[in-house]
């Protein structure tokens, strides 16, 4: 079941701060948490220990798991080995993040650690890096992924590298995480750095809502984490409404919507009709559950792709049809043009495919 994460960073903020937001996430629903070891400096292992485990138990008082982030270096200088995953199980934590590599045969004999810690692999160094894994057996019930964020502005990932790795994770079937941006002012990361930390470049600048939504929509992903700290509560509020099963647009009007367009859009469970045109895609039930209902015609301007319409009663046959346009065309009076989906949000018209259930999202 796909879930939504945040970040947290004990060494850069307070850990009544940390608890609060951690209560605050939990009550949107959001049920795992990323934080860092990559940043602890010169800390001792008790000093982490104390440090990170309030936090830690924190998070499973609420039910939520807890993922830290580390590397070889972060081994070597705490004196860990992979053989020997105790220091992990002394803080209580669920898993960690392996954010650079060992040699492959390393991160197989770690799936199989007596401590029960899952192993999430970094998801973006590509095919290669995964299937040397793969390649030594490992336990994929303790193996997971999840992608890197990048806090430096135009080093993200691009969405076709991003999804010629998750092809290659899926076909192990290993589960893929990734971040999200909190767009909030003064948020922070584990580096002194605040460009935003997303996975996709093409997310850096986007309201979170539609970087979640997006993420979704590859179907691809399963967990959606925010990076930064603290994201604003509007944020965690808009995140949690989002249904990860379904495609989910926005919508910004041109017109007041008359009763039954509104019921049309907002009441109505929608799926695209499977004889899909290059021209539109239709939900065309609709037209059959408000048959009875008369859509007066409004605002029948020429359709432009990303436009959301319901079709008028001068289309007595297909009234209360709802289409979302994919290809300019003239419209003939027929179809109301009730709003557009946001230039912001284009890229998910790419998702749309025959049979695929979709909704719209209500911000308010």
């Amino acid at each position: 079941m796909a879930r939504l994460g945040i970040s947290v960073y004990p060494e850069h903020s307070s850990m009544e701060e940390i608890q609060e937001y951690i209560r605050l996430a939990a009550r949107y629903g959001f049920k795992r948490i990323f934080s860092c070891l990559l940043s602890v400096g010169e800390r001792s292992r008790e000093e982490i220990i104390e440090e990170y485990s309030k936090m830690i138990a924190a998070a499973h008082e609420h039910g939520m798991e807890v993922i830290l982030d580390v590397a070889p270096f972060v081994f070597e200088r705490l004196g860990i080995t992979y053989k020997d995953l105790s220091f992990f199980t002394a803080l209580n934590v669920d898993g960690i993040r392996l954010d650079e590599g060992f040699d492959g045969l390393k991160e197989s004999l770690m799936s199989y650690n007596k401590e029960r810690l899952k192993i999430e692999i970094n998801a973006s160094f590509g095919n290669g890096y995964i299937a040397n894994i793969m390649s030594h057996y490992p336990n994929k019930d303790g193996l997971i992924t999840c992608h890197n964020f990048y806090p430096q502005k135009y080093t993200g990932l691009s969405l076709k590298h991003f999804n010629h790795c998750n092809e290659d994770i899926k076909k192990q079937g290993l589960k893929i995480a990734a971040f999200v941006s909190s767009q909030k002012r003064d948020t922070f990361g584990p580096w002194p750095v605040n460009e935003g930390l997303c996975t996709l470049e093409m997310h850096r600048e986007l309201p979170i809502d539609v970087q979640v939504r997006h993420l979704f929509a590859t179907r691809q992903v399963d967990d959606v984490i925010i990076a930064n700290a603290f994201a604003s509560e509007e944020e965690l509020r808009i995140c949690s409404m989002i249904d990860p099963a379904l495609l989910t647009f926005s919508i910004d009007f041109e017109k007041e919507l008359n009763p039954t367009e509104y019921k049309v859009i907002y009441e109505h469970e929608h799926f695209v009709r499977g004889d899909m045109s290059e021209y539109m895609a239709r939900s065309t039930m609709p037209r059959v559950t408000y048959a009875a209902e008369s859509v007066p015609a409004a605002n029948t301007r020429d359709l432009k792709r990303g436009d959301v319409i319901v079709i008028n009663d001068n289309y007595s046959r297909y009234k209360g049809e709802l289409q979302i346009i994919l290809k300019d065309m003239p419209n003939d009076g027929r179809r109301n043009v009730v709003g557009r989906i946001p230039d912001n949000e284009s890229m998910l018209l790419d998702y749309i495919q025959p049979w695929i259930p979709f909704a719209f999202m209500k911000k308010d």
